[in-house]
C-alpha cells in the first residue's frame, strides 16, 4: 500500500542528515498532499510542526531528533510505512488565549502545552485568578503562573511542581511558579471546559509577559489573559502502539 508522506525537519544537524535519507528512501510530498506527516526533531519542533499545520487534515507522526522527544517515536529509518500503518492515534484539544494588554490591544493564540504569565520585572507579580467568572484567588503573590493541559503537564507545569495530569481525565493543571504568597498554594486541577482568568494586579509597578507554548514572541505588559479549551481544533498525533501519550504520562511518574 502506498503512502504519501510529508517530511518535516528542524534545522539541527541530525534532522536535517534525517530528512536526507528518508526523503530519499520514502519521497516527500507537500502537507496539503500527504496521508501523513512525519516530524523530525524535538518536542519543541513537534509543536511547531503541530502549530502549522493546524489546517491540515494529516496526522502528525514524530521521530526523536532532539533531546527529550516526549512527543516523538524513536527513530528507526526501517519499515517506516509498516510503523506508519500500525500507529495509534492521540487527539489533543489544545487552550486558546485572549491577552489584553496595557495598551488597549487584544492578543490571541493556541497553546498545545501550556499558556504562562512570568514577571517581566524584578519584582513579584502580583495575580487575581477567577474561574468562570467567579474570583478564586484575590492575589497570588508569585514568579508567575501558568494553565497546561495534559498532554503539556509533563512539560513547564512539572518543573514548576504541577501534577501530571493522566490524558483521558479532561482536566486542566493550573500551577503557581514561585509562589510566595499564599506560600503553601499548589494550584489547582480544574475540568477542562473551566475559563480560567488572570487579571493583572498593579501593572504598571508589576509587568508580567504571557505566552502560549513559547513558540512565538512573549505578549508583553499585560492586563488580562483568559484561557479555556478550544475544543474545535482537533491536533491528531500518531504514536508507535504501546507508546502513546496515556503511557507515557504513567510512565514519567515512575522515572
Amino acid at each position: 500500500m502506498s503512502m504519501r508522506i510529508a517530511f518535516l525537519a528542524s534545522q539541527t544537524s541530525s534532522a536535517q542528515s534525517a530528512f536526507d535519507v528518508l526523503t530519499e528512501r520514502y519521497g516527500n510530498v507537500e502537507p496539503n498532499t500527504a496521508d501523513v506527516i512525519v516530524a523530525l526533531g524535538g518536542d519543541g519542533f513537534m509543536l511547531h510542526t503541530l502549530h502549522a499545520t493546524i489546517d491540515v487534515p494529516a496526522p502528525v507522526y514524530g521521530m526523536n531528533r532532539g533531546t527529550i522527544g516526549f512527543l516523538m517515536n524513536t527513530y528507526n529509518e526501517s519499515e517506516l510505512i509498516k510503523r506508519l500503518q500500525a500507529a495509534e492515534q492521540e487527539i489533543i484539544n489544545p487552550l486558546t488565549m485572549r491577552a489584553m494588554d496595557r495598551n488597549g490591544k487584544l492578543h490571541q493564540a493556541l497553546a498545545i502545552n501550556e499558556v504562562s504569565l512570568l514577571r517581566a520585572g524584578p519584582q513579584a507579580a502580583k495575580l487575581m485568578i477567577s474561574i468562570d467568572g467567579r474570583q478564586r484567588l484575590a492575589e497570588l503573590v508569585c514568579d508567575g503562573a501558568l494553565v497546561a493541559t495534559p498532554a503539556g503537564s509533563t512539560a513547564y507545569n512539572y518543573s514548576a511542581h504541577g501534577p501530571i495530569v493522566p490524558i483521558g481525565s479532561d482536566v486542566l493543571a493550573l500551577t503557581p511558579i514561585a509562589a510566595f504568597r499564599p506560600r503553601r498554594w499548589r494550584g489547582a486541577l480544574l475540568p477542562s471546559g473551566a475559563n480560567v482568568r488572570f487579571d493583572v494586579l498593579e501593572a504598571d509597578k508589576r509587568p508580567v509577559n504571557a505566552d502560549a507554548d513559547s513558540i512565538s514572541k512573549s505578549i508583553a505588559d499585560i492586563d488580562w489573559v483568559e484561557i479555556s479549551t478550544e475544543s474545535e481544533v482537533r491536533h491528531k498525533i500518531l504514536f508507535d502502539p504501546g507508546h502513546g501519550l496515556e503511557e507515557r504520562l504513567i510512565s514519567e511518574q515512575f522515572s
